[in-house]
């Protein structure tokens, strides 16, 4: 009972106090006008952001029952150029409730409707907000005098505004709109801290960002920073330290991730690269910003599946450019050429698709490049080092060496857009690599087995691959070791045509022709192939080549001799002139005709007399006259007694 009374009497205290308080609140409300209020906001606001406020509308006070001054049409700053620091449809003030009930004007927090904000940074560092920073600096400094304003806001929130910050030096605008964050001000402890959303590039991205010492941030020493920042492009985290004296620098731990690299930069206005990939991307490093210069140390980035490390450096000054150091274990490069079409998969022709070679003007790039295993496409290398440099548009692949199909690959590539479409050169040295499957992968020949030695050194121009097999001129050259040609049997052929020289029916295109040594030279101009010399050696078998390929159409016109080598002496025992025709990968070999009749003992005379301008005539006159009786009706007679049975001739030799 004594309890219950106790607790009543409280409960009668505190409603007599807080009845106190409201009837002291409107007492002081009565006593202090608005004019008051408002000038006194006007000086804190003033005083803590060091720009001058212009209310060009309508100003409210209320002071019962909440404390609050709303200022309509307000401007922060100098709004001579038009572009004041800040522009807002409405500023409201709210009032401290105990500073108020003793007499004294002190403002809480403040709410900026649709504000608009600009930030222009200049050459030197400073901005049209320097003035903001200094007062900041000199109001959180320590040991200031008496007469100095201590700030009292806690918090500043903002709806529906629009932050606008350009760099006409470097030039550089950004528009962030539908700005929802609230600034929570160190007027107690230390730290600052912003949380919120915004849109950019009409994407929404929440963000979240602190420095753990105010002053020192604003005065130019180190103080801790976080920023966390977070939308459909990208996700990004930043943990680190800041400070601005002698120069601006920010280092720490910086992470970011997304679902596609090329939607982002896409998303940030850049021009997408040309080929596929660019998907899936993950990025982990030591971070070091200043001076326009942006470091990355202990790298770990992940695109499309591959895992590479090293160091990564981004200059933004005089252009953009790229350059470092990475290594991986394994690389698959094959998305960015999936979009690349050399051969139509319908007809086996070359692709006249547009070649794209968009977004190699934006920035610079030096990078080298190891891996101990690269796949692009069906082609499989082993360790392999390269440097890619783009400038001015021209990308240079220098390949150091590569472990590529069974050997070594060394050489360049120049990639260029130009008025034409695309400008290449190549220079590649293919050293005791694995033949069938080097020139299988490259040029679709399948034809050839052995060990040897490619080298290349040719240049095209073309809006598509079919273009540049048109303009393609260089040379090209080929020697191989222990290997066989496939698809043909010479030795057999020549053989069988050596005893029967007219027995030219079948398929030829069936066996394989071992070798010891085969070269291959080759001219090319403007897409037209000159092949130099082939020879071909080793077993019974000579054989020596000679034409021309035509690369648009790849198909083959070659003429060349095979001969048989006896075994005893070397000599050639016999020789046959022959012709390659049709396409690159099915073409056929044919024996010279001419040359087999005067081998045959039977058909022999009949060549020679078509020779003899005294028997050409009449043997032409007999085959037209065989031809128009052959083609002539029979008659018909009556029937008559079988004929005698007539030896067939021997056959022809």
């Amino acid at each position: 009972m004594p309890a219950a009374i106790g607790l009543k009497r409280l409960s009668f205290a505190l409603a007599a106090v807080l009845a106190g308080g409201v009837v002291t609140l409107v007492a002081v409300s009565s006593f202090i006008p608005a004019e008051t209020v408002r000038r006194a906001v006007i000086a804190e606001i003033r005083g803590v952001t060091g720009l001058e406020p212009v209310v060009r509308g309508a100003v409210s006070v209320s002071l019962f029952p909440t404390a609050t001054v709303s200022f309509s049409d307000v401007v922060l700053g100098d709004d001579r150029n038009g572009k004041p620091a800040l522009a807002a449809d409405q500023l409201t003030a709210k009032l401290s409730l105990l500073p108020l009930l003793l007499g004294r004007i002190e403002t809480a927090d403040i709410a900026l409707t649709r504000p608009r904000v600009t930030i222009s940074l200049e050459g030197d560092g400073r901005s049209n907000w320097s003035s903001l920073t200094a007062t900041l600096a000199r109001t959180l400094k320590g040991g200031a005098k008496q007469s100095d304003h201590v700030m009292s806001l806690s918090e500043v929130r903002m709806s529906g505004g629009t932050v606008t910050v350009s760099d006409d030096a470097h030039g550089v605008s950004e528009t962030l709109t539908d700005v929802d964050v609230s600034l929570a001000w160190p007027s107690i402890a230390r730290s600052f801290a912003v949380t919120g959303r915004f849109v950019w590039h009409d994407e929404p991205f929440d963000v979240s960002a602190s420095a753990a010492d105010l002053l020192a941030a604003l005065s130019g020493d180190r103080s801790g920073l976080k920023v966390r920042l977070a939308g459909s492009p990208f996700k990004l985290a930043f943990d680190g330290h800041m400070s601005y004296l002698p120069t601006p620098k920010i280092e720490g731990t910086l992470a970011a991730d997304g679902p596609s690299l090329r939607a982002a930069l896409r998303w940030g206005g850049r021009q997408t690269l040309p080929g596929g990939g660019f998907g899936l991307f993950a990025l982990k490093a030591q971070t070091s910003i200043s001076g326009g210069v942006f470091a990355l140390t202990q790298v770990n980035i992940e695109l499309d599946g591959n895992t590479a490390e090293g160091v990564l450096v981004f200059n933004s000054e005089p252009r953009t450019t790229v350059k470092g150091t990475l290594a991986a274990e394994t690389l698959d490069l094959s998305p960015y050429v999936s979009t690349i079409e050399v051969m139509r998969s319908t007809d086996r022709d070359w692709s006249r698709r547009p070649i794209a070679l968009d977004g190699m003007t934006d920035f610079d790039l030096d990078l080298r490049l190891s891996a101990a295993r690269i796949t692009v496409a069906n082609v499989k290398l082993g360790r392999t080092g390269i440097a890619a440099n783009l400038r001015d548009g021209k990308l240079t692949l220098a390949i150091g060496e590569a472990q590529a199909f069974g050997g070594v690959l060394k050489g360049s590539l120049l990639l260029a857009k130009s008025s034409a479409g695309a400008d290449i050169k190549s220079l590649l040295s293919f050293t005791d690599v694995d033949l069938e499957t080097c020139l299988g992968e490259l040029f679709g020949i399948r034809r050839l087995e052995g060990k040897g030695d490619v080298t290349m050194a040719l240049d095209a121009t073309g809006d598509s691959v079919f273009a540049l097999t048109r303009t393609l001129s260089g040379t090209a050259s080929l020697t191989a070791r222990q290997g066989a040609l496939t698809g043909f049997d010479v030795e057999q052929l020549l053989k069988r045509l050596e005893q029967r020289p007219l027995s030219i029916g079948g398929d030829f295109r069936r066996g394989r022709t071992p070798y010891d040594k085969l070269t291959v030279a080759l001219r090319i101009t403007q897409g037209a192939a000159s092949v130099e010399g082939v020879s071909l050696e080793g077993g019974p078998v000579k054989l020596t080549l000679g034409g021309v390929a035509s690369i648009p159409s790849r198909d083959l016109d070659l003429k060349g001799t095979a001969a048989l080598v006896s075994t005893n002496d070397g000599a050639a025992a016999f020789v046959l002139p022959f012709v390659v025709q049709g396409q690159w990968d099915d073409p056929i070999m044919l024996p010279d005709a001419r040359s087999l009749i005067r081998r045959s003992n039977a058909a022999a005379p009949l060549l020679d007399a078509v020779r003899d301008r005294k028997t050409r005539d009449a043997v032409r006159e007999a085959i037209e006259r065989l031809s128009r009786d052959a083609a002539a009706p029979a008659p018909v007679e009556p029937a008559a007694a079988p004929p005698a049975a007539v030896a067939a001739p021997p056959p022809a030799r």
